[in-house]
This record gives structure tokens, C-alpha cells and sequence, in this order.
């Protein structure tokens, strides 16, 4: 047996596991929701399912539908971009300016939220954002007087509960990226006489650009399809498709809806990253050839 062969056999024997792996937990469930959604009820309780596309069609003719997709959309860019916006800085002090014992006690913070119920994290941005609050009671001790800060079941709590979810992604891969930069190639481009600012714009970002694109991708995906956060921190303000789509499931029993809005979801998710998957390899293309 030739050397390429038994490559190639060890490749196949070290990657199998995972893929069949994947295949049972990923690709099946997938199928089955799949024949789930063009049925017309749910094969349960000896119900006759017939094929159907009416849910799909559902989707064309309701505005109601088509607007909580807008807005959960909507929820994940936003909150996409307020994760680069406290993560990205985040990630490059503790890449760069952090050394030592403090390093470890940041990133103990960082990865603490981690250990806690997902759940009782969202209750307790309750207790902050509402009014009579923690975060209302702040802003009367600095400012006395100042009108109730109630912001609990609104867009902007649904958001900030998100992003204190998901923003330790962020952190973490931006970092891993941000670590790997060569100090050499800072150091030539200051030699160069190349300001802090502009090193950072022409060598530091564009070298760091894998890690926050994984961040974005890690962060939009579940954001765009989250259910929890927006029940709980938005109200009737958190009406998403994700709410929808859970409702079907544990509420209304209309698994055959509830699982065809998730294949328009998934689609739709899939045609943003498509749409940006010019822009972005542009930029990693541009990340490659600056660090060769």
C-alpha cells in the first residue's frame, strides 16, 4: 500500500466518527422536519398527514410573517455589531496590552457567564433593566431626579441581554486571531514610520479580520433564531420569528408550520452569509496576503 494510500485511509478512519457523527444529530433531525413541513398535520396520535404546501405559502402571503423575519434579522445585526463593538476592543487589550496574572483574572470574567444557567442570566437583566432597578437606581444616585429608567420588555433589552450572552464569542476569537499576529510585523510597520492608528488599520485589523468574521457568524445565527431572550427581556415587543416558531411547537401543536418557517429561516440565514461571502472573502484574501 503506497504512502498516499494510508494517508488518505487514516484521514477517512480519524474524520469518520465526526461526520457520522454530524449525520445522526445534525442531518437527520433536519430530514425529518423537513417531511414535517409539508405535511398538513403532525403524524401523531394516528392523525393522516397529506402533502401540503400551504405552510411555505403561508409564509408568501402574510405580511406577519415577512415582518417578524425583518425583525429578527434585524435583532442579529444589531446585535452582531454591538458584540464587535465591545468585544473587538475587548479582545485586542487583552492580545496586546494584558500580560500575566490579570490576563488569567479577565478572561475568568469573561468565560464566568458561561457557567451559569443561560435562563437565570436573562432573569436577572430583569432585576437590572426594570424600573426600580439596579440600572435605575445608578442613574438617580448620579443623577438625582432624573425620570424612572424602565427599559425592561423592549428592543433595547432584548438586545443587551444578547449581547451579554453572546459577546464572550466574540472576545474569544477575535483574540485567538489578535494573538497570532507577529509582533514583528507591528514593529516594521512603526519602523516604517507608520502611526499607532493607521498599524493598527493596515496590519493589526486586516490580520484579524478571520476572528471577528467567525465571532459574526457564531453571534448572527443563533441571535437571528433566539426565542428565550426575546419572551422574556422584550414582551410584546419581543415578538421574533424565533418566539413563532417556538410557539408552534409547545403551544399551538402545529408542527408542520412551526417546522416550515424553520427551513425559511434557515434559508434566509443562509442567503445573507451567501450575499456577504464575496465581501468577506475579499477581505480574508486581503488578510492572507498582508500576513505572507
Amino acid at each position: 500500500m503506497s504512502e498516499t494510500a494510508r494517508r488518505r485511509r487514516a484521514i477517512v478512519g480519524l474524520t469518520a466518527p465526526a461526520y457520522l457523527w454530524l449525520l445522526l444529530t445534525i442531518f437527520l433531525p433536519l430530514a425529518a422536519m423537513l417531511c414535517f413541513s409539508v405535511l398538513t398535520v403532525a403524524p401523531i396520535g394516528g392523525r393522516e398527514p397529506a402533502l401540503t404546501l400551504k405552510h411555505y405559502a403561508a409564509f408568501l402571503e402574510k405580511d406577519f410573517y415577512r415582518d417578524l423575519t425583518w425583525r429578527s434579522v434585524r435583532l442579529g445585526l444589531d446585535v452582531t455589531f454591538w458584540c464587535v463593538v465591545v468585544g473587538y476592543p475587548a479582545a485586542f487589550a487583552l492580545a496586546r496590552h494584558v500580560r500575566g496574572c490579570w490576563r488569567e483574572a479577565l478572561f475568568l470574567l469573561i468565560v464566568l457567564p458561561f457557567w451559569s444557567n443561560g435562563l437565570v442570566r436573562v432573569f436577572s437583566w430583569t432585576i437590572v433593566l426594570r424600573d426600580g432597578g439596579l440600572l435605575d437606581r445608578a442613574v438617580h444616585w448620579v443623577v438625582p431626579g432624573a425620570g424612572a429608567l424602565d427599559i425592561i420588555y423592549s428592543y433595547p433589552a432584548t438586545v443587551i441581554g444578547l449581547v451579554h450572552s453572546f459577546v464572550p464569542y466574540m472576545i474569544l476569537t477575535c483574540y485567538l486571531s489578535l494573538q497570532a499576529i507577529d509582533d514583528s510585523l507591528i514593529e516594521a510597520a512603526r519602523s516604517l514610520g507608520a502611526s499607532a492608528a493607521r498599524t493598527f488599520l493596515r496590519v493589526v485589523l486586516p490580520l484579524s479580520l478571520p476572528g471577528l468574521v467567525a465571532g459574526a457568524v457564531l453571534i448572527f445565527v443563533p441571535v437571528v433564531g433566539s426565542f428565550m431572550e426575546p419572551r422574556i427581556l422584550g414582551g410584546t415587543q419581543g415578538i421574533m420569528l424565533g418566539t413563532v416558531i417556538e410557539d408552534q411547537f409547545t403551544t399551538v401543536f402545529n408542527w408542520p408550520l412551526g417546522a416550515a418557517l424553520s427551513f425559511i429561516l434557515l434559508a434566509i440565514v443562509l442567503a445573507v452569509m451567501l450575499a456577504a461571502l464575496p465581501v468577506l472573502r475579499g477581505r480574508l484574501a486581503g488578510a492572507e496576503g498582508a500576513s505572507s
